[in-house]
């Protein structure tokens, strides 16, 4: 999934949630800042100092599905964005598996039959 945003945002603790609520699942989620607000909910969000907490589901996020990137700091190197956007998604995937003993090659040969 990909968000585009201004930095606003008015409702960080339902975010949190449905982050949290959604961190057992196969999603990425790619947050990409775009303007010169001020993105420290999206540092957040993306959790890679701090863990998320849903105070409402009482429990931490299963694993880290959110990117941010600021867009500003890529914006004249769009290779670098592209890179930057999409570092993370082949880690998620391969948690997402090795966290539900998903072995891509019995994937595979199950689609074959």
């Amino acid at each position: 999934m990909v968000i585009l945003t201004d930095g606003i945002i008015n409702d960080m603790q339902q975010t949190t949630d449905e982050i949290v609520r959604a961190s057992g699942l196969p999603i990425s989620i790619i947050i990409i800042g775009v303007g010169d607000a001020d993105f420290s909910a999206m540092d957040v969000l993306d959790g890679d100092e701090e863990a998320l907490y849903s105070s409402t589901y009482r429990q931490y996020v299963q694993a880290d599905i959110v990117q941010f990137v600021p867009f500003n700091d890529y914006r004249n190197n769009h290779h670098m964005l592209a890179k930057k956007v999409l570092e993370e998604v082949p880690g998620q995937l391969l948690n997402y598996f090795s966290r539900n003993k998903i072995v891509p090659n019995q994937l595979h040969e199950g689609l074959k039959q």
